[in-house]
């Protein structure tokens, strides 16, 4: 059976003189085999989610131009004269906002405003910041923060991330980021398959082969074309979108604890503490009292003469007695990530964790996070990943394409859509590859839970749904044959 019969099944084109003679027809392996049919099933089924992460993820690329257009009269400070004290701008954020306690304080640096954050118990995981002019003390404006993010940036993230169904929603893009890497790969493997000289294969790797006018033909170039050139960069999505993925980022997250490769925790712990008193309400960040403002100062002159530059974030001691953290949160490259412990009494520097000096993998990791959201390369990163968007959204409408001018359009046997490539890959494969491949398909599996999960469900039900054909074609009655002859 050819590898068009398998992808189609349906009556060939008729040839016109651009598309030159007829492949000869040649054993798929059964690997091959296997492959174009699982990435025929994971394109339709799995496409769809692929297409909204994609569509949502596009929008999520400008959220730096839409903070600046909508909030940035509370972003960016006017110039002006040197700075006013920590003090005096907290003291003003707190008279504009009584309620809650301070859980950072973000200096203002390069025309940004001076962010003063506050938590308070009936806000869960989001906080009110509090944008103050550093220049002149002057309070902005304030809104509700997500991890120091803008209330658009947020909402469009909750859109990427759960399309605002909570951790319903997670589900849809750990599915889509499981199998996306499959699809790209196998794609490419299948491409690669069907090219026949080397010169032309190398060739048509990279330009899409064109020589047919119309038809299946001339979308499966630009749709497997296109695959290529996103490849790489699909590979870059789908590995770093599961390292923060709610089970295979959960299992991610034990491989670095276990290799003792993940993120260095930076003691805040100083001699002699007192014990924290009980009754005292915490939460994540936030000091158990009201900061004294003049402490911000203090923290703030021990950390630039300790070398710390850059955008930064002042965090109060979490427990009474403890030190305070000063981190770096330059996202882009070159990035500033070090960190200080300064206690805040004496304004001693107590402990201080490099990037540099970090585990690789937790390096790698958290350059990949500030890539996958567009901040690593500034602008250059934000049009890459519009420009994978936009390739992905052509690649999934040039798959339904595909499928849809594949259908059957013979009287006898007219169907809406294209059948499936034929059945039976895995019976074809040898036992010494079988029980690797299944020993690390499983192992994947357990890894990615929203892979090995559909997956095995695919393969079930496609055993029993052949079982059932099988049974029928052997229940059918045998037609008689003709007479005369």
């Amino acid at each position: 059976m050819s590898i068009t019969e398998l992808h189609g099944g349906s009556t060939p084109e008729p040839l016109t003189p651009a598309d030159g003679p007829a492949p000869v027809a040649r054993r798929t392996p059964a690997w091959a085999a296997f492959l174009l049919r699982l990435h025929f099933y994971a394109g339709i089924l799995v496409a769809p989610l692929l297409f909204v992460a994609a569509l949502t993820g596009l929008a999520y690329t400008v959220t730096p131009q839409l903070d600046r257009v909508v909030y940035g009269d509370l972003l960016t400070a006017a110039p002006g004269g040197p700075p006013k004290s920590l003090a005096e701008q907290v003291a003003a954020a707190r008279a504009a906002h009584p309620e809650g306690t301070v859980a950072a304080v973000l200096p203002g640096a390069d025309g940004a405003t001076t962010r003063v954050v506050f938590a308070q118990p009936d806000l869960g995981d989001r906080e009110h910041t509090v944008y103050v002019d550093p220049h002149t003390a002057r309070v902005e404006g304030q809104l509700t923060t997500w991890f120091d993010a803008t209330p658009v940036t947020t909402w469009l993230d909750d859109l990427h991330r759960n399309l605002h169904l909570g951790d319903l929603g997670r589900h849809y893009s750990e599915i889509a980021a499981s199998w996306l890497w499959l699809l790209a790969v196998g794609g490419v493997v299948l491409w690669w398959r069907r090219r026949g000289a080397a010169r032309t294969r190398v060739r048509h790797l990279l330009v899409p082969d064109l020589s047919a006018r119309r038809g299946v033909r001339r979308t499966r170039a630009w749709h497997a074309t296109t695959g290529v050139w996103l490849a790489v960069g699909l590979l870059f999505l789908s590995a770093t979108g599961l390292t923060w993925s709610r089970y295979a980022g959960g299992h991610f997250g034990s491989a670095l604890d276990a290799l003792r490769a993940g993120t260095p925790e930076i003691s805040t712990s100083l001699t002699g503490a007192p014990p924290p008193a009980a009754g005292e309400h915490q939460h994540g960040g936030v000091t158990a009292g009201p900061a004294d403002p003049a402490t911000f100062d203090r923290v703030l002159a021990s950390a630039t003469d300790a070398g710390l530059a850059g955008p930064m974030r002042i965090s109060p001691a979490e427990e009474p007695g403890d030190a305070w953290t000063v981190a770096q949160t330059d996202n882009t490259w070159p990035v500033a990530r070090d960190r200080i412990a300064v206690d805040p009494v004496s304004g001693t520097v107590t402990a201080r964790s490099d990037f540099a000096d970090w585990p690789l993998l937790a390096q790698l990791s958290s350059l990949g996070v500030q890539a996958h959201m567009g901040l690593l390369f500034g602008p250059v990163n934000q049009v890459l990943l519009a420009a994978l968007a936009l390739g992905l959204l052509c690649v999934v409408v040039w798959g339904y394409r595909m499928w849809w001018q594949r259908r059957p359009t013979r009287a006898d046997r007219r169907a809406a859509v294209g059948v499936p490539p034929a059945r039976g890959g895995l019976r074809g494969l040898p036992w010494w590859a079988l029980l690797p491949g299944l020993a690390l398909t499983a192992a994947v599996g357990w890894a990615l839970p929203w892979f090995g999960g559909p997956l095995l469900a695919f393969v079930v039900v496609d055993v029993v749904l052949g079982a059932l054909a099988r049974r029928r074609r052997r229940a059918a009655p045998v037609s008689p044959a003709p007479a005369g002859g």
